[in-house]
């Protein structure tokens, strides 16, 4: 007789901390919704460098779960997000993924929106016709420092906590003053946790990325969380020489079960950027950071985003599910508004080691998924060592999970 399927909330409340999840975290399409409802449509969500809509009228468009998204820059400089669906029967507004429009046109019957979102014409309505309550449906959007946040929920949580501690971090970088050199995006076949688990540790680094090693370190404090929140003296001594000269650095993780964090990370002993030979991939340098040998800035912020911003030029990572297995991840190169190709930058040098990087982290991933997807996968302890940033994220999302479903107890035990 075949077992009954578990629950959410049943496989939430037997996860045992410090080992990976059961398989149908990684496979089950009610978990996969479970997560689209209870955190992807809940929470804030990094969408786009605010960097990539120059221009009055530039928009992008992405799409989370079954929610389909226009941002669009209007003429006071705002970025404003809507709902892809136009206001008359429900015909998509946008059908690329970006450009640049004076107004938001329906393709369909040419219903007109202002980028603001206001319905400003529609045709052959009646006299009664009132075009004031059919604006575009608005999506919750923040711009921090440079960083388009967006929301889903019909009541956005609080995006102050977040954003009070980013500021001072994201301030020195400069990012209003960016431009997009180049954007990256592919799909891995995987369920978008084996993404980040893979992005919360360095354990697979010096067998998989030669060339992210030439700059970053494989010291496993460096990516990843220690248990009690403290760092070594080593690493404390780097804080401190960047707070020094400007850059804030200390390690600092917050919001509910550490959903986000900061700290300025040195990178190997010689490197100052990701580039084959470590050194500065732009002469022109985005940002104020004033030592050439500060690292790189890590943040994350689940679900969504991690990044890296180094004195020469900065990386933004966005992170979407697809499907149970599927997960797309793009990446953005910015660099200072006034840096020519060529001149300041060569693109091949700026770009090829993070596309090296996330090809090789996509055959991890899909290989990872691989061997999950086999019914004899039962779940593995994490190296307290090597993978405490995991250890760290699965636990963020087991109670985070866990509260939306009700099941908080389980997730307390979690910890």
């Amino acid at each position: 007789m075949t077992a009954p399927v578990p629950t959410v909330p049943e496989l939430l409340s037997r996860h045992r901390a410090g080992w990976s999840l059961e398989r149908p975290f990684y496979t089950s399409p009610e978990v996969y919704e479970a997560d689209l409802q209870n955190i992807w449509y809940r929470e804030w969500l990094f969408a786009i460098p605010a960097a990539q809509l120059r221009k009055t009228g530039a928009f992008a468009r992405l799409k989370v779960g079954a929610y389909d998204i226009i941002l669009v820059r209007d003429a006071k400089g705002d970025i404003n997000g809507f709902h892809n669906t136009c206001r008359h029967r429900g015909s998509v507004l946008c059908k690329v993924s970006s450009g640049q429009v004076a107004n938001l046109v329906c393709p369909y019957h040419q219903w007109t929106y202002g980028l603001d979102g206001r319905l400003l014409w529609a045709r052959d309505m009646g006299e009664d016709f009132d075009p004031s309550g059919l604006g575009l449906h608005k999506v919750h959007t923040r711009n921090l420092c440079g960083l388009i946040y967006i929301c889903l929920a019909d009541e956005a949580p609080d995006f102050e906590p977040f954003a009070e501690m980013a500021r001072p971090y994201l301030e020195v970088h400069d990012l209003h003053k960016a431009k997009v050199a180049t954007s990256s995006s592919i799909v891995e076949n995987g369920n978008w946790k084996l993404v980040w688990e893979n992005n919360r540790e360095c354990y697979h680094c010096s067998g998989n990325h030669p060339a992210l090693c030439n700059s970053f370190p494989l010291d496993p404090e460096v990516a990843g969380v220690r248990a009690d929140g403290t760092v070594s003296p080593r690493l404390q001594a780097h804080y401190d020489r960047c707070e020094a000269a400007g850059a804030p650095a200390q390690f600092r993780i917050g919001g509910y079960g550490g959903q986000f964090r900061f700290a300025r990370q040195p990178l190997q002993d010689g490197a100052v950027s990701y580039t084959m030979d470590a050194q500065e991939a732009v002469k022109r340098p985005l940002g104020r950071v004033k030592l050439r040998d500060a690292g790189t800035l890590l943040k994350f912020h689940y679900p969504t985003t991690w990044n890296h911003f180094l004195p020469d030029h900065s990386l933004t990572f966005r992170v979407l599910p697809i499907s149970p297995t599927e997960t797309e991840v793009t990446t953005f190169w910015l660099v200072n508004e006034d840096a020519q190709e060529g001149v300041d930058y060569d693109m091949k040098r700026l770009t090829e080691v993070w596309i090296a990087t996330n090809d090789e982290d996509r055959e991890i991933v899909e290989g990872n998924q691989q061997g999950i997807n086999s019914p004899v996968y039962t779940p593995g302890p994490y190296s307290p060592e090597e993978e405490s940033g995991v250890i760290q994220f699965v636990d963020w999302y087991v109670k985070t999970l866990s509260r939306a479903v009700g099941d908080a107890p389980a997730a307390e035990a979690a910890e």
